[in-house]
């Protein structure tokens, strides 16, 4: 009741001010008012109001202190491999002689799966400075939110608290120290963390993950797109799970069918990276934690996102 009370007065207050405002002080009958008058001049005033915000242009982009490139691993679907790709190239370039640190952040607040591919739990420590300390395996540093809540717990945020979580993980309240690539595992789809990090943070390069299958490279190519339309780097397309190989006779077939990505990168102008097969190895060796890049990196599957990675790395320096 207390609150009904207060939105009354308020009303009864607001419209004796009104009343009065329009009288010059006077008490007595309201004089008419003009609603055609009043609605121009709110469409003015509106017009105004947006030319002002228009003027004002993308926020400033300010770099991650101690981060000298971030490649973002995006798709436009879920479902095509992306956060696997991510955590494989991230650990082919760890490899490379001139590489010294890498770091790696899962941006997908609401799917976190890098703490289970990465083999890693517990709580972050925290710095003098009160800064989250990321956590560490086969030499990768990695943040997630996955790492700040139950691995089954659902994280039911709106936008705005997303956007909140994504800024103080990339700038805020980590310290990543000093690092070569921050690989960052986007969530699927073009929607705010997208386009936030895109505005915000100066990004050396993007790369598509996409299957050959008709449908995911409808959305992979809305994803690249926007990219372009926000003056990121494309640095290619990766076709993953491009060909299933039989692990007992090694006879292939194109389940998703070929070339599809191929196609796409051709129509975009962009390059294809290279392809990495449909293979149980690597979701194996994912879902134990132990990604095939650092358990069997002799592997075709290995080299296969070693390649991926050099011309990642090779791009980016130019």
């Amino acid at each position: 009741m207390a609150a009904s009370r207060g939105l009354v007065v308020f009303g009864v207050n607001a419209l004796r001010v009104r009343t009065c405002f329009l009288q010059g002080g006077r008490r007595g009958p309201v004089p008419a008012v003009s609603f055609s008058s009043a609605a121009g001049s709110h469409e003015e005033k509106l017009k105004s109001r947006q030319a002002e915000m228009m003027s004002r242009g993308l926020p400033k982009q300010k770099p991650i202190p101690g981060v000298k490139h971030v490649l973002m691993v995006a798709s436009g679907k879920g479902g095509v491999g992306k956060s696997t790709t991510a955590v494989n190239l991230a650990l082919g370039i760890a490899a490379s002689d001139h590489v010294k640190a890498v770091g790696l952040l899962d941006a997908d607040v609401y799917g976190p799966s890098i703490p289970r591919m990465m083999n890693l739990k517990g709580n972050p420590e925290v710095s003098d400075r009160n800064l989250m300390i990321p956590l560490v395996n086969y030499g990768i540093q990695c943040m997630s939110m996955g790492f700040l809540v139950e691995e089954t717990a659902p994280i039911v945020w709106r936008g705005l608290m997303v956007m909140s979580a994504i800024e103080r993980l990339i700038r805020q309240q980590v310290d990543w120290g000093e690092l070569d690539y921050l690989v960052i595992d986007m969530p699927p789809g073009t929607g705010d963390v997208q386009l936030s990090i895109s505005q915000n943070v100066p990004i050396s390069g993007a790369v598509i993950v996409s299957t050959p299958q008709d449908i995911a490279l409808l959305d992979a190519r809305r994803g690249a797109e926007m990219f372009q339309k926000v003056n990121v780097p494309v640095l290619g397309v990766v076709q993953n799970m491009s060909v299933f190989r039989c692990p007992k006779c090694d006879h292939e077939t194109h389940i998703f069918g070929a070339d599809g990505a191929r196609q796409l990168a051709a129509t975009m102008g962009l390059d294809i990276l290279g392809d990495i097969p449909l293979h149980i190895k690597i979701r194996e060796t994912c879902d134990s934690g132990t990604p095939v890049v650092v358990s069997d990196p002799e592997s075709n599957e290995a080299k296969a996102y070693m390649g991926i990675a050099q011309q990642i790395i090779s791009k980016i320096s130019k």
